[in-house]
């Protein structure tokens, strides 16, 4: 997408240039979409990632569709995994309800519900789980997935991410912020006071 201005940051080893994009008149996000990076920025990405949840044990990763689909995929490769499951944000007729949890999330208008096929519920019960996305902001779609899997009897140990943004995700997560490994972090913008439609970095 294009933006009159960006925000240069590193994910792990990688720099990037992202986007500032404004939700409302007094925030604007740098937008990180790892679809839009290619095979090879999901591949490290995704290896750096194993790397720093590794220690966790995970015996499968879960992620949210569709930004989370390559780095889930790279982190199981790099893991040594054959298996990964995703979460669903979009009805289809064979996930149902059952298995959902209703979340929001900071760049979509409407709530939503996470779902995840019945069918991929064994996958998960009892077994150690990385939990993996491309950005924590909020923390909204990270808390559906942990209320989600605990539901199914599966043990989240790690939460895997590219990016974090701001520092709400702290409180929106509670106990299980101790389980987010990150490969780098970035704050919210807010225009200046002074008026000059220059942006300030704040960290909330």
């Amino acid at each position: 997408m294009t933006a009159d201005r960006t925000y240069s940051t590193t994910v792990g080893s990688q720099a990037v240039e992202l986007p500032l994009v404004p939700l409302s008149g007094d925030l604007t996000i740098a937008l990180l979409i790892c679809v839009d990076h290619g095979v090879s920025f999901a591949e490290v990405a995704g290896r750096e990632l194993a790397d720093l949840m590794r220690p966790a044990a995970p015996e499968i990763v879960v992620s949210v569709a569709t930004m989370g689909i390559p780095l889930a995929i790279e982190a199981s490769r790099a893991l040594g995994l054959d298996d990964y499951v995703i979460l669903h944000k979009t009805p289809k007729i064979h996930l149902g309800e059952t298995w959902s949890e209703p979340v929001t999330s900071i760049t979509t208008e409407k709530p939503q519900r996470l779902r995840m096929d019945p069918a991929r519920v064994p996958a998960v019960q009892g077994r150690r789980v990385a939990v993996v996305d491309d950005i924590i902001s909020t923390g909204a779609s990270t808390l559906a997935a942990l209320r989600l899997l605990r539901r199914t009897g599966a043990e989240p140990v790690v939460i895997g991410t590219l990016m974090t943004e701001g520092l709400g995700w702290r409180t929106a997560l509670g106990a299980d912020a101790d389980l987010v490994r990150a490969l780098g972090s970035m704050p919210l913008f807010r225009p200046a006071d002074d008026g000059s439609g220059e942006l300030v970095e704040f960290w909330e």
